[in-house]
This record gives C-alpha cells, sequence and structure tokens, in this order.
C-alpha cells in the first residue's frame, strides 16, 4: 500500500479536485483516480460497476451533498478515468483496493454510499472496520452480473470473459457491446426509466468511456459475474445482517424482475432501514434529487 497521491486541480468531473492515487498491488503499480468536492464530515461515493462506469454518474448526488459534507467519488481500477490493466479483476482484487484507499486517503470514520456490485464490497469493508465507517447507504444494490443473472453456468461465463480479453476477437466483441446503439438498448432496458433522457449527447458521453485503451478488461469480468462480491442471496443477507453501523437501502422500484427479487429480500431484515423510489439500476444517476433526499434523512 502506499499513500502518495498526486493533485491535479484541471479536468474535473464532478466540480472538485481531481487526485490520482497510486496504488501497489501484487508489486505493480496502479493510478486510481477520484475526486473530492465540498467540505466537512467525510463521505465516500462508490459508483456501480458497468461497462460505462464512471465517477461521472455520481456528479448530482456528490454536488448536493457537498453543501454538508466532503464528498470523494471513485474511479474503479478499470474503469472510468483510471487505469485499465489487462489484470485478473476478481473480488480479492477489489476488496484490497478499496481497504487501501479508504485507509490511506481518510483519517477520521467515514459515510460510505455504494451502488449496485459496489454495495457487496462496501458490506465486506465495514463488517470489518466498523470503527472507520459510521453509516452505510446501499442504492439499488446488485450481487449477480448480468451473464450470472440470465443462468449461465460458470464454464460458459469464463469462456466468453476470456474470449472477450483475447486480442483481436475479444476487442470486436467489445466493440459490437458498446456501439453507441447498443448501449442506447441497455439503458432503455435495464439502466433508466425515462428515454427521452438517453439522448444522441448523453449517449455519445457514455460511449467515450468505453473508447481508451484497455477498457474491456475489467467489464468483462463484471459482465460474467467474476467480480461478484458474493456467490448467492444468502451469503449477502448474512453480510447485511452481520453489519452492525446504520445500514439504509434505496430499492429501485423499476429494477429488473431479478433484481427487484434481490432488492426485496435486503430489506426484510429488520435492522436494516429502506426506502423505495421511482428508478431502475441507474436511479442514483436519472432521479439524484430524490436518491439524495432519501439520504440526507437518513444521515
Amino acid at each position: 500500500m502506499t499513500t502518495a497521491t498526486n493533485r491535479i486541480q484541471n479536468n474535473s468531473s464532478i466540480g472538485g479536485t481531481k487526485n490520482v492515487y497510486h496504488w501497489n498491488f501484487s508489486d505493480k503499480q496502479y493510478r486510481v483516480v477520484y475526486e473530492t468536492i465540498g467540505e466537512g464530515n467525510p463521505v465516500l461515493l462508490l459508483t456501480a460497476f458497468s461497462t460505462v462506469s464512471s465517477r461521472t454518474e455520481m456528479k448530482a448526488i456528490a454536488n448536493l451533498l457537498a453543501t454538508q459534507y466532503q464528498v470523494t467519488v471513485l474511479d474503479w481500477l478499470g474503469f472510468g478515468e483510471s487505469e485499465c490493466p489487462p489484470v485478473d479483476y476478481n473480488p480479492a482484487l477489489f476488496q484490497q483496493l478499496l481497504g487501501d484507499f479508504i485507509k490511506s486517503i481518510f483519517n477520521s470514520p467515514i459515510i460510505i454510499i455504494a451502488a449496485g456490485h459496489a454495495s457487496g464490497y462496501a458490506l465486506k469493508f465495514a463488517q470489518d472496520n466498523s470503527d472507520i465507517v459510521s453509516q452505510l447507504i446501499l442504492i439499488a444494490p446488485t450481487w449477480q452480473g448480468p451473464l450470472r443473472v440470465m443462468g449461465l453456468p460458470d464454464g460458459v461465463r469464463n469462456g466468453v470473459k476470456n474470449l472477450v480479453r483475447s486480442p483481436v476477437v475479444g476487442q470486436g466483441l467489445y466493440y459490437l457491446n458498446t456501439t453507441p446503439s447498443f448501449l442506447r438498448l441497455m439503458y432503455k432496458r435495464h439502466v433508466y426509466v425515462d428515454e427521452t433522457k438517453l439522448t444522441p449527447e448523453f449517449i455519445a458521453q457514455k460511449h467515450q468511456i468505453t473508447s481508451k485503451p484497455g477498457a474491456r478488461y475489467a467489464p468483462a469480468a463484471f459482465v460474467t459475474g467474476a467480480i461478484d462480491p458474493v456467490t448467492n442471496r444468502e451469503e449477502f443477507l448474512q453480510l447485511l445482517d452481520s453489519v452492525s453501523i446504520p445500514v439504509l437501502i434505496i430499492l429501485a422500484e423499476n429494477a429488473p424482475p431479478k433484481s427487484k427479487v434481490e432488492m426485496e429480500a435486503m430489506a426484510e431484515l429488520e435492522q436494516v432501514q429502506s426506502v423505495r423510489l421511482r428508478g431502475t439500476l441507474g436511479i442514483y444517476e436519472e432521479y439524484s434529487e430524490a436518491v439524495t433526499e432519501a439520504i440526507q434523512n437518513f444521515l
């Protein structure tokens, strides 16, 4: 682990100060980009994993919370503006990154707000570090990658991941699954409720995220379930049940049926507070004001 950080005052995405965290892992160093805005008690925003995962998705929530808190938003390794090396992306890697990052950047207890798959990683960190995390908010939490949700067996999913990682065929497959038309289709089906918001400009911004060198490696791991934080619902619920700090779950009322069933199971736990809002898997970006209001009411 290293505490070395470079501060870059320009080219910010959420209106704050962009920084680079130099992370040492397996005898190599990687560039992880994060951004901080506002003043007050520290809040860490963790965006969901996806083909277009980027801290820009949290911009509206970050700016709303920054009037009361110091908000830090992270681009996971392999996503957004962070380095995209062809490493073996797996749960241990991201769990280590999260722990190292938090312990290097923050020197007082933090509030974590995590979306999608990031929820499981935040829960695991909070389970072992209740002295560091004071409160936890999970937005449309998920634990299964898309191909696992579809019921594809382990061997098939692993084969798809390796194929996408391959030099020529993999780049071609990734290209086909990140064209503007395909991205718009996915947003319409699973991510946004109001398709009028899916303007050409909006989709072009998302497409740009997919175009950097090495961008296919981490999304391939997400889509195939290789970075699922747990292996089944029971494991996720046990994890949620074991956390001693206050937890809020924001359920997306319009989420895909299989994802919504998982969220409902989480909300049934007695010690968890929950709120249901209009939106689907991209609720934190599409309905950021309602989500932020729910967060502020909880805090």
